[in-house]
């Protein structure tokens, strides 16, 4: 996990001047500086050809080593292609990393042009200003690249900053309305912190928490509420939690609200559940009731009963019933989850090719019975 979507090895990325300072100032230093007078002009051309030739080296290393530390969206799980999306849009980042790739291609062009300048100086004076000019075009393509530079850095900064969610470990994914206890959940299952307050959209990005369930290592992810709306109109804090539901193989989580504390009716949140369902195709689906302290399936009215009855009769769907103020609950739902996951992958490595390899390998026997106690 932490080899492949390790952001936070990504190294930091320096201003404009800050690379021509790091790159100049090594040429200063890794190079000869002083010409004698006796010199022969074969040397003095090699001299001013070198440092060209490291200056050109010391910007391509510094250029490929950041090109190669930042993710290929194409190289990438889908989901944290897609979150990238959201988050940093997907066209700007690859402009910004192409723009960098050119820039590297134009030192490397001038640095070509102006060594086979050099080969033909034929004084210091000729030498010295050809090295004047080959240094001073690399700087300005380097300039010309500040604001490239200025939101890779930005993105790396915010890249750091990310979950790390493992896209194909055992995972239940928490979502519903802003409010309706999502976090409070997850506070209860996993040891996060998740911030939770009183009002809507208090968690804005994905966090992840990790436990134990049968000896495996299992991640909830708390995702920000989602509101009833057209997918277009949808913000970037709800499009993290649509990300999360489209690609994550995890059991759904989708939280309700019957006491109606967070805002929304049961008719808004039943209607929320049929619009975002395509994104659970395939997927293990748990209908988890919470604040069961405050009102319980039993006190609703018929009209509202029927709505949620319609979710609970759908096929592969569980209900479970939980508080997290007096913790009724909290854990069987857990159980539940972790276990209707855990049959659903067992189910899908049924239906795929491998599971053949491995039966034809395996024989069972059965031992005659010797007498007739039951053993």
């Amino acid at each position: 996990m932490s080899s492949i979507y390790n952001f936070k090895k990504i190294q930091v990325v320096p201003s404009a001047d800050d690379f021509l300072d790091i790159v100049l100032s090594k040429t200063q230093r890794k190079t000869p500086t002083v010409i004698h007078k006796n010199y022969k002009i074969s040397r003095i051309r090699n001299f001013y050809m070198r440092k060209v030739k490291f200056t050109q080296d010391s910007f391509d290393e510094k250029l490929k080593m950041m090109l190669d530390d930042f993710p290929r969206l194409e190289n990438v799980h889908p989901f944290y292609a897609d979150l990238m999306n959201v988050l940093y849009d997907k066209d700007h980042y690859k402009l910004a990393l192409g723009q960098i790739n050119t820039a590297r291609h134009l030192i490397g062009q001038v640095a070509k042009d102006y060594v086979r300048l050099l080969k033909f100086g034929d004084s210091l004076y000729r030498c010295k200003q050809l090295k004047r000019a080959a240094l001073g075009r690399m700087a300005t393509i380097m300039k010309r690249q500040k604001d490239s530079l200025a939101y890779l850095e930005q993105v790396r900064q915010h890249l750091a900053r990310l979950p790390s969610i493992d896209p194909n470990t055992r995972t239940l994914l928490v979502c519903g309305y802003p409010n309706v206890g999502k976090s409070s959940f997850m506070n209860k299952v996993t040891r996060a912190d998740v911030d939770v307050q009183p009002y809507a959209f208090t968690t804005k990005s994905l966090f992840v928490g990790h436990m134990d369930y049968r000896y495996l290592r299992w991640q909830v992810i708390d995702t920000p509420g989602i509101l009833d709306h057209p997918l277009e109109d949808r913000n970037t804090i709800e499009m993290q939690s649509i990300t999360a539901m489209a690609h994550l193989r995890a059991c759904i989580l989708y939280f309700m609200d019957l006491s109606e504390q967070c805002g929304y009716s049961v008719a808004d949140q039943v209607r929320l559940f049929h619009s975002i369902k395509p994104l659970f195709a395939n997927k293990p689906i748990m209908l988890i009731i919470s604040k069961i302290d405050t009102r319980r399936p039993e006190d609703l009215s018929p009209e509202e009963r029927a709505l949620v009855e319609e979710i609970i009769n759908e096929e592969g769907v569980e209900v479970a019933q939980l508080s997290c103020h007096t913790e009724e609950g909290v854990m069987d739902a857990r159980n539940k989850a972790c276990d209707k996951l855990l049959q659903s992958r067992v189910e899908i490595k049924m239906k795929g090719q491998k599971i053949n390899d491995v039966l034809n390998k395996l024989h069972l026997t059965q031992p005659q019975a010797r007498d007739d106690m039951v053993r």
